[in-house]
């Protein structure tokens, strides 16, 4: 088990990797290499030969390996994205950069999302290398850059570029996931997470004919535009279940008393109460309109206008997402991916998944493991492309009334203390037996 030392480091970790400031606004508005540089010392210490990779100068991604004990066993992927989302520090009750320990949470900008999992690994690394301890298979720890832009920088530059470093890794291990949700009733469940949607960001443009504001014209770019964006924003998309969120109903309604009838899931997540949050997300694709762009002066009709969507699709049902985006766009107005990424379909019946489990189960005897997809996406997609099948498993033991999805881009992101020595404990035995 992980010693007493991995339990303060941890905490320690958290707070050094916040106070590094990390944030990424985009188009490649981030410099990732100070944390780069202090995660690969911290793994040096620990007697591993950290390489230090960049794409861009300043967009620095960290890899290391650990020799297991098998060498006939498949190696294991475990990695963490070292950038974070922008923080106003105006609206903070702490500075979102200050990495502050009070009343046992640490405060700041990345300690959910997820500089917390960062130092999780770096702690039971080190714990490792302190009691001679090397697990069964090989591990590759991958630190990334830019998980909150493109990617390209980061784990896309890795899989394209460096494959090498990851030879024999066929599972590998990532955020979001194993994290407590209370059900409101006494109930504690622990989603796993074997699945991902797809990233469809989209950019819709409608052209016109640009003219005087004050006459007539029914070529309006933007009457245009915004047509298809309320058809968009407007459309129900039908049920799909994937085999995940399949496995997530079944044992939802198990654990609920409830029969799983699966032809009106709509009336079951009615009666899940609180927990049909962890599937309500994931059982249809999505489009949200999110941004607008036209026009330069009030009395001009422009010529153009542009607009964003969040589009969001399950696994094997990307093709009824472009489908539906040409039928709700219409002759009017063009569509194109602005960032297109895959989605991940990962089986709930392997023998990882199950190790996943009994790990999390030892430390929380009184809670309920259950399969999730996550609705959004993590840097398990582009680590896809070299054959890694991912889950999310970032182990935290949560109290009643912290707000664990608010955390994630929000104000005030935090994290107890508590639950990051749980996430150790969890992480290292998790590990040693995977």
């Amino acid at each position: 088990m992980a010693d007493g030392q991995a339990l303060d480091e941890v905490v320690t970790f958290t707070s050094d990797l916040i106070r590094i400031d990390t944030t990424n606004r985009g188009g490649g508005d981030c410099r990732e290499r100070p944390a780069a540089e202090y995660a690969a010392a911290r793994l040096a210490e620990a007697g591993l030969e950290p390489a230090l990779l960049e794409r861009t100068e300043g967009r620095s991604n960290v890899v290391a390996r650990i020799e297991g004990t098998d060498p006939s066993a498949d190696a294991l992927l475990v990695h963490g994205h070292l950038d974070v989302v922008p923080a106003q520090a105006g609206e903070w009750s702490v500075h979102p950069f200050s990495g502050e320990i009070r009343d046992g949470v640490v405060w700041g900008r990345g300690a959910v999302d997820m500089k917390n999992m960062d130092a999780m690994i770096l702690a039971v690394v080190r714990s490792w290398a302190r009691e001679g301890v090397r697990p069964r298979r090989d591990v590759v720890i991958a630190f990334t850059a830019d998980e909150e832009a493109s990617a390209e920088d980061g784990s896309g530059f890795l899989a394209d570029r460096h494959a090498a470093l990851f030879e024999g890794c066929t599972e590998g291990i990532g955020e979001s996931g194993a994290f407590t949700v209370h059900d409101g009733s006494g109930r504690q469940l622990y989603p796993l997470a074997a699945g991902e949607r797809g990233t469809g960001w989209v950019k819709l443009t409608a052209h016109g004919r640009a003219a005087h504001g004050s006459r007539p014209n029914r070529e309006n770019a933007v009457t245009r535009l915004a047509a298809a964006v309320t058809r968009i924003g407007a459309h129900e998309w039908p049920l799909r279940l994937t085999p995940t969120v399949r496995a997530a109903l079944t044992e939802l309604a198990a654990l609920y008393g409830l029969a799983a009838d699966l032809d009106d899931v709509d009336g079951l997540l009615e009666k899940l109460g609180p927990a049909a949050r962890l599937v309500e997300a994931t059982v249809r694709n999505s489009a949200n309109p999110t941004m607008l762009e036209a026009g330069y002066k009030v009395n001009v009709i422009p010529g153009e206008a542009v607009a964003y969507v969040d589009g969001r699709y399950l696994p094997g049902h990307e093709d009824e997402f472009r489908a539906t985006l040409d039928q709700l766009t219409g002759p009017d107005v063009n569509w194109e991916f602005h960032h297109h990424e895959v989605a991940l379909q990962s089986p709930v019946d392997s023998p990882t998944y199950a190790r996943m489990r009994a790990a999390v189960e030892e430390f929380a005897p009184e809670g309920h493991v259950v399969p999730y997809c996550m609705p959004g996406g993590t840097d398990a997609k582009q680590f896809s492309r070299l054959g890694i099948t991912g889950y999310g498993f970032s182990p935290l033991k949560l109290p009643e009334g912290y707000d664990y999805g608010a955390m994630f881009h929000g104000v005030d992101e935090r994290v107890p203390i508590e639950a990051l020595h749980f996430g150790v404990r969890v992480l290292d035995r998790f590990l040693r037996t995977a």
